[in-house]
Formats: C-alpha cells, sequence, structure tokens
C-alpha cells in the first residue's frame, strides 16, 4: 500500500473558534489571539490552503459544515473518521461532545460521488465513548502504511485497547508509548501523536526527545529504523510550532509534497529542510489563526481518502 494519497476530504468552518471543551489537553490553543475577525480569518486561511493544494494537482473534496452545526474543530475530520485502500472506513471515539456532532453520514457519500470510489463497510469504534475511551483518528494514530505499523502516543485521547482494536480491525501492528511535552515549565502528555511524529514515503520526522521513557523510545527509534526510512530529528520547540503536523501527500501523477505550516517551516534548520526536500517538494500554507486558536496545523485539517475506485 502507497503511505501517500492523493484525495483528500477536507471541511471549511462556519463556527470557528478556540473550542472550549478540548482546551483542557489542547495547551496549543489559546485566547490571546482571539479577535473579532477570527472565524473569516480562519476561513480566508482555509479556502487559500485548498487553492495551494489544487494547484499541484492535488484531488481536494471540501465539504461545507453545516451553519446550525456548532462545531468549531470541524476543520479537523481526520480525528474522526479514516477512509482505506481495502474500502472500509474507520468512524472513531471522540473525547468531547462537540467534537462527536462532527461525525455525519451524509459526508460518506460525498467522498464516494466525488472521487468514483467505494465504500464496503464502516468499522465503527465509538462504542468506546460509554466507556470513557478514545481514539481520535490518524490524530492518535500515526500510520506507516506501507508496513503496516500503528504508532499511538497514549494519552486522554488515545487508549490502549482502542488502539488494539483498531489494530486487530485494520491489520497493523500496534506501538504505543507516552510522549510529553514542556508548557509554563510543567510536563504534559502530548494529546495527539500527529503532534510529535509524521510518517513519509522515505523519511520520518519525529522528535525523540518527547518520548520520556528511555526503553519506549529505543523501541520506537528501532522500529523506524528497521522501516529503511531516514530519520529526521525534531526538538522541542520544534513541535511546539507544528513541525510535527505534517503529512506527505501526492498528486494524481505520482509528484509527491510534505504539507506543513508556514509557522511550521520556518522554525526547521537549513539541514533539516535540505533532507525533507531530498524526498519531496513542500507544500507550506499559513495557517496562523487556525493553529493559534484551534490548537491544529496542516496535517489535522487534511483527512486522507485510500478507498478503491468503482
Amino acid at each position: 500500500m502507497p503511505q501517500s494519497s492523493a484525495h483528500f476530504l477536507m471541511v471549511r468552518p462556519s463556527h470557528f473558534r478556540m473550542n472550549e471543551q478540548t482546551a483542557s489537553d489542547n495547551l496549543f490553543q489559546s485566547t490571546s489571539h482571539a479577535t473579532s475577525n477570527s472565524a473569516q480569518a480562519a476561513e480566508a486561511e482555509f479556502d487559500l490552503f485548498v487553492d495551494l493544494l489544487r494547484s499541484k494537482g492535488i484531488r481536494v473534496l471540501v465539504d461545507q459544515c453545516p451553519n446550525d452545526l456548532d462545531a468549531p474543530d470541524a476543520l479537523f475530520p481526520n480525528n474522526w473518521v479514516s477512509f482505506h485502500d481495502d474500502g472500509r472506513a474507520g468512524l472513531y471515539p471522540m473525547r468531547t461532545e462537540n467534537r462527536r456532532i462532527e461525525r455525519r453520514e451524509a459526508i460518506f457519500d460525498k467522498v464516494s460521488n466525488e472521487f468514483g470510489m467505494e465504500i464496503s463497510e464502516i468499522i465503527d469504534f465509538t462504542e468506546f465513548e460509554e466507556h470513557d475511551k478514545y481514539l481520535e483518528g490518524t490524530g492518535s494514530l500515526v500510520l506507516d502504511r506501507e508496513n503496516r505499523i500503528a504508532y499511538a502516543s497514549i494519552s486522554d485521547r488515545t487508549d490502549n485497547l482502542a488502539v488494539e482494536h483498531f489494530c486487530d480491525a485494520f491489520g497493523y501492528k500496534g506501538i504505543t508509548f507516552k510522549s510529553h511535552h514542556s508548557v509554563e515549565g510543567a510536563d504534559h502528555p502530548i494529546y495527539h501523536t500527529n503532534v510529535m511524529m509524521c510518517i513519509a514515503s522515505g523519511f520520518v520526522l519525529i522528535c525523540l526527545d518527547a518520548i520520556t521513557d528511555a526503553d519506549e523510545r529505543e523501541i520506537v527509534q528501532t522500529k523506524l529504523m528497521e522501516s529503511g526510512k531516514q530519520l529526521i530529528e525534531l526538538t522541542t520547540n520544534q513541535i511546539d510550532n507544528f513541525a510535527g503536523n505534517a503529512l506527505e501527500v501526492m498528486n494524481e501523477e505520482g509528484m509527491k509534497y510534505l504539507v506543513l505550516s508556514e509557522r511550521a517551516k520556518n522554525v526547521l534548520t537549513p539541514e533539516q529542510l535540505d533532507q525533507i526536500q531530498q524526498h519531496v517538494e513542500i507544500i507550506a500554507p499559513n495557517l496562523t489563526t487556525i493553529e493559534n486558536l484551534g490548537g491544529g496545523s496542516a496535517r489535522c485539517m487534511m483527512c486522507e481518502v485510500f478507498l478503491p475506485k468503482f
């Protein structure tokens, strides 16, 4: 299976703001940057991002979040759904109530019709919510699709048992660990795995220093090296600026790109940029408002579609 997709679902926000329900463990969110024009600024950033992707020949289906749905994080669809090459889709348990309303059945038909792809089955993990256990899609899971390995940093949003169920259902081997970052002098769990690592076809971006347990760090590093991918290590400051929240994509001609925000690109060193650009071209949209208030960046906004064609 290829690591990267040429087809993506993205959801245009309609009620964007800092989500008060997710702020307790997403420490990337901040109200200090909020203005009366924040929602409009986020929509403008979103639209320019989509235009940039399409200009490279990348297929993007944009779904508009309904105006009557108070879902401030709707522009991060990869947390509640995933689409796989065997025709199945995953539906995921979300920690907060106002993120659960993002799950809309109408999106499945839109994805299928837009891309001419078949959804044969939906694997529903949402019953975990009844037990206060969560697994927020490819935010919680960073997938090495070529080697069928699912990396997961355990947190309030990523439960061990739920990871096991995903791996059993989709045929992955799970590698779990805990990662932390320091905010105002105190250590906090990293809420989503895709904040601190990104797996591309030929390389990996990862902050190994964020994995505080030496044994877990060695297991992750060894497994990544066994994959044959080039390891590009990030600092804690770089992941705090979303350098780990990146995604390899490709266009329909097979040309590959790494998508990460302008802010993330700007904190990478010239050596790191050179290492990345030996493999892919970089796409770096300005997502300042979305990052500051939403606490997520480019990767969170892109839901990969790997479904088979009709």
